[in-house]
């Protein structure tokens, strides 16, 4: 469990808080490992017998007084006693993880029956759309050819096709089978038959290991359906538009029906891999893809902030759904035409999957990502419980969760792997904010409560029996991080204790909230102001600007933080913001699917990757084999001032090795798989949670327009609402401006 925080000493008070103009939070990435120093838990068992306190019910941890009898919560400072069978397991204290260390995991008894606890089977149901393209078809057979690879034995796997029809296939026989149903095509559409009585389940879900082959084998058989079956059989005029074949909310409605029946029994957890070529177009839950068009020109309408809502709930009450039958859903869109992701969003991230976009076929990494997501370890049944020391709470949490109904503070998680990032800001609960007793510092607590599927081969069990030997054991778990924190005694400890990372990540969070209720240009405006804002607490606590007789010098303003190296990267993270495509505007050519992608992926990356989505990692090498300056700023002039002939750029989802046109030509080209360049790229392919494009570019004889485009320093920011600008360097003097102004 990783937990940073956005400055790692506390301001002291709500009116050094808010003076400072820095945001006061935390991410947290729950299942990670480790926490951010590479530190792992230390793992306990019964972790139901942790004692709790009364009163705020935070668990004991390390930093709580512990007498013979009692103990004080560290949180809330409530007098807790202890039970007999507490102090005789206390007076062992190496034997209690609790006693050890202030992050610990430990193992929770499961409910119900031992053979309750055995039917834990992995189930994934591949849903694939076949009113598409042969190309669509090939990537998304290598992509399934990829997931049997990397399904632990023991796995249940089934094959779903949609189009204007729904196809079940039976792959347990000696030759597979598929079963049709026709899907209706009105709006309020749904299938004739129950699933159940086209095939039953667990006729449909197939051992992987024993049916691999013939799972394989019906993989051969897809084929797109053709244009005279769609309009045959599926072909409809609505308001004069003749509608496509492509049924895909009813298929996902019935599919997660359909497995329903089996939650709880067969499985814990269902993962369904939707594939999908175009917008729904076809029964229920079709979109209507002509509000992406011509049409906000006609009408003055602001398309940045009309496409980024959803057209119909249809997808997010199919969530719900989903949720309660145990259904996880991940979804990969393959296609460059609208196709309304705004909509679609939500039955993954809501259900507790992931959101992929691939613009096209050539050159798609989807067989890598699908196999990368199921290699690594996941969590799911997650509930995540912040708990704070009186003097502070949460405000806003933001993630791919849901808050519970009943509880504050309370997140569930539907599945959740060792990359996904949460986040929290905090506000204080009175204006005194927190003692100046170092015996009284603030606390926080992060209890994480998860579900894993542990394989038979991990299980040394003396209880199993041979019958029970090949199946899947579930394990609950609690995992605690208990966080004490210092606090600044004044403005400038406050900023000589940011971590830029980590307020890039909460600025992130509200940029996209206030660009789905306000629109881009409200997100826009937004980060400008908080930086003006920064940056003239700032001076101001710097005392830097003095007005006199009403005026001042603009050469005066630091807008660069010269004097505090932990703000110095912040006006580079935001310009580059400014620069994403995840707030330019619609009429320079960002795609509305790619903007909704781009929100998906950020709000769930942890800080250090998401620093390097907004703002590239730019290193330069003298050889293949030896680093010559770790990191560049995003500007030509940089390149051109160093004499290093090879710059590898690290943009997260792209990774690109540049060689200059000046590189002598006897250096090798692309560089040998035996060099510390490749080697480095190689750690971070293994690293990053979806598989980054690798381009090799020769400068003066390949097109280097993909590696020039990241060297953003010199690009224009421009439709922002302000005055037009041209690079980094205007952009700091319109920053400076704007400062002057609010300053006055």
């Amino acid at each position: 469990m990783a937990v940073r925080a956005t400055v790692s000493r506390f301001p002291m008070e709500e009116d050094v808080q808010e003076s400072s103009g820095l945001p006061w939070g935390i991410t947290v990435t729950p299942f990670a490992s480790k926490d951010e120093n590479g530190l792992s838990p230390v793992y306990g068992s019964n972790g139901d017998l942790l004692p709790r306190c009364e009163n705020c019910y935070a668990y004991f941890n390390t930093y709580c007084e512990l007498d013979q009898w009692a103990w004080n919560c560290s949180l809330c400072g409530t007098l807790n006693g202890l039970d007999s069978q507490t102090i005789a397991r206390y007076s062992h204290p190496q034997s209690c993880a609790e006693m050890m260390s202030s992050f610990i995991d430990l193992e929770l008894p499961m409910e119900g029956s031992d053979e309750e606890m055995m039917q834990a089977c992995p189930v994934y149901v591949a849903a694939v759309d076949l009113s598409s393209s042969e190309e669509f078809l090939e990537l998304t057979k290598s992509a399934l050819q990829a997931a049997l690879e990397a399904l632990a034995p023991g796995s249940l796997f089934g094959l779903a096709t949609f189009s204007h029809k729904m196809g079940l296939y039976d792959v347990q026989g000696p030759i597979p089978v598929v079963k049709n149903v026709f899907i209706r095509p009105d709006m309020e559409g749904t299938l004739p038959i129950e699933l159940e009585d086209v095939m039953p389940l667990l006729q449909f879900l197939a051992p992987v290991e024993t049916c691999k082959d013939r799972i394989t084998a019906a993989l051969d058989t897809l084929r797109p359906t053709t244009s005279w079956e769609r309009t045959t059989g599926a072909g409809q005029e609505l308001d004069g538009v003749l509608m496509g074949g492509r049924g895909f909310g009813v298929a996902m409605e019935a599919l997660i029906k359909y497995l329903g029946s089996e939650y709880g029994i067969t499985f814990a957890l269902a993962r369904v891999f939707a594939f999908i070529s175009g917008p729904p177009d076809y029964g229920a839950g079709q979109l209507d893809t002509r509000r992406y068009g011509e049409q906000y020109a006609s009408k003055g309408e602001d398309a940045d902030r009309a496409l980024l809502p959803e057209q119909t709930p249809f997808y997010k009450d199919l969530a719900s759904v989903a949720v309660q039958a145990g259904v996880c859903v991940d979804i990969f869109a393959v296609t460059n035409e609208y196709t309304d992701l705004a909509s679609l969003k939500f039955l993954s991230i809501e259900s507790g999957g992931a959101l992929f976009l691939y613009s096209n076929t050539d050159d798609s990494t989807l067989p890598q990502d699908m196999y990368r997501m199921l290699s690594r370890p996941y969590a799911f049944g997650c509930i995540l419980r912040l708990r704070t020391s009186s003097e502070f709470k949460p405000g806003h949490s933001y993630g791919h969760f849901f808050p519970d109904p009943q509880y504050e503070n309370v997140q569930h998680i539907i599945c959740c792997d060792s990359f996904a990032t949460y986040a929290y800001d905090f506000d204080f609960t009175s204006a005194t904010g927190f003692s100046r007793y170092a015996s009284e510092q603030p606390v926080l607590q992060i209890a994480f409560q998860y579900t894993v599927i542990v394989p038979p081969e991990e299980l040394s069990s003396p209880r199993l029996d041979s019958a029970n030997r090949s199946k899947h054991l579930l394990k609950r778990r609690l995992r605690i991080r208990t966080l004490q924190f210092g606090t600044a005694r004044n403005m400038n400890e406050l900023y000589d204790n940011v971590d830029c990372e980590v307020v890039l990540s909460i600025l992130v969070h509200k940029v996209i909230l206030a660009s789905l209720e306000e629109g881009v240009r409200e997100g826009r405006m937004l980060l400008h102001d908080w930086l003006v804002i920064l940056t003239a607490q700032y001076n101001d606590t710097s005392k830097i600007v003095q007005f006199k007789n009403g005026g001042s010098l603009a050469a005066q303003v630091d807008v660069a933080f010269s004097q505090c190296p932990q703000l110095q990267p912040l006006p580079r993270l935001v310009f580059a913001l400014l620069r994403n495509p995840l707030l330019r505007f619609h009429e320079e050519g960002v795609h509305p699917d790619y903007r909704i992608y781009l929100q998906c992926l950020f709000s769930a990356l942890e800080p250090s990757s998401l620093h390097r989505a907004i703002y590239p990692v730019l290193t330069s090498y003298s050889t293949p084999d030896k680093q010559a300056y770790p990191r560049h700023s995003l500007s030509r002039a940089a390149l051109l001032t160093s004499d290093s002939p090879i710059f590898f750029l690290d943009a997260f989802t792209n990774l690109i090795v540049f060689y200059s046109s000046t590189a002598d030509p006897a250096l090798p080209f692309p560089p040998p798989q035996d060099c510390l360049l490749r080697s480095t790229i190689n750690k971070l392919k293994q690293e990053r949670s979806i598989t980054p494009k690798l381009t090799f570019i020769r400068g003066g004889q390949d097109d280097a327009s993909a590696f020039e485009n990241y060297l953003i320093e010199e690009q224009h920011v421009d439709g922002s609402g302000f005055a037009s600008v041209m690079g980094f360097v205007s952009f700091l003097e319109d920053v400076t401006q704007s400062v002057l102004e609010y300053m006055k």
